[in-house]
């Protein structure tokens, strides 16, 4: 029984992992799609290694012909950070962030000649920001970064530990969004701002997306009843919490329920059937760990 235990979970593992890996190269591969097409084509620096490969490609141009590629730029940078990090803080930047950091100079090798359908500047900055989001929440999906900035703040938090790793992460992006303006001046680093804006809320739409669900707090006459009809129609759990009307000065119960955003309408019409005036509170969870969720596993 044991044994059998063992391989299930040994299964249920390498799907997993298996799935991760498409994640990472699907957004990878949207991520360099957006640098090369969008970003790189409008000289719009939005922060990052590839942000400063932008940078980098515009001035060696006298010096090399049509400037340092990016893909190289950017595995010159990330290789040494990544091994300076492992050094110093040890494994916790594992094999997928490795994985992610050498398929995304891949992919901006393979993607350097893509041209994206629109020379305006706005355009390029919206679709560039929504594509780059979208890649960028299906990396952090699968588990991984895609280095650079990453990288280089959690070296320097060893340092600067009285400041976060997010804002060395944000300092940093800030410091290579600075050197855009005055490498390609304001105008296109405001469009630049526009495209890391987008980005930042698609990456969280796409994270909240896969992982979002519905914490439904419900005051009945009737909990027992309505608890019952949750476990059994929505095979969910069900939590009662002792609680008090102040007002009534009366005790009951409160159930806590958490369902999947598609079970929602289900359980207001269950509870709407049962008791029409029963207290409902409705509460998005950008995350749930647990059974009948998303389980508890390592990166």
């Amino acid at each position: 029984m044991e044994d059998e235990k063992e391989i299930l979970i040994m299964k249920r593992t390498k799907k997993e992992l298996v799935k991760d890996y498409i994640y990472i190269i699907v957004g990878t591969t949207l991520l360099a799609i957006a640098i090369n097409a969008f970003f790189e084509k409008q000289d719009l620096v939005t922060g990052g290694v590839t942000g400063l490969a932008i940078i980098v490609k515009t001035l060696t141009q006298p010096i090399w012909e049509g400037g340092i590629p990016l893909w190289v730029t950017n595995i010159a940078v990330n290789i040494p950070l990544f091994l300076i990090a492992l050094s110093l803080r040890g494994k916790i930047f594992g094999v997928k962030t490795l994985f992610s950091t050498l398929y995304l100079s891949l992919a901006l090798y393979l993607t350097q000649n893509m041209t994206g359908p629109t020379q305006d500047f706005l355009l390029s900055s919206i679709f560039g920001g929504v594509i780059s989001g979208v890649g960028l929440g299906l990396v952090f999906a699968g588990f991984a970064t895609t280095g650079g900035t990453d990288l280089a703040a959690s070296i320097l938090h060893l340092y600067f530990s009285h400041i976060s790793v997010g804002n060395l992460m944000f300092i940093i992006d800030a410091i290579i969004i600075g050197a855009g303006f005055f490498v390609f001046g304001g105008e296109k680093t405001m469009y630049a701002i526009i495209a890391v804006y987008i980005t930042a809320k698609m990456m969280d739409g796409i994270l909240e997306g896969i992982h979002f669900s519905k914490a439904v707090f419900i005051i009945s006459e009737d909990s027992k009843q309505i608890a019952q009809d949750l476990m059994e129609i929505l095979d969910r759990g069900v939590t009662a919490l002792s609680g008090r009307g102040m007002y009534t000065s009366q005790d009951k119960d409160v159930l806590l329920c958490v369902v999947s955003k598609k079970q929602i309408a289900k359980l207001k019409e269950i509870v709407r059937e049962i008791d029409e005036r029963a207290f409902v509170i409705v509460a998005d969870v950008r995350e749930v760990l647990g059974e009948g969720f998303i389980e508890h596993r390592k990166s």
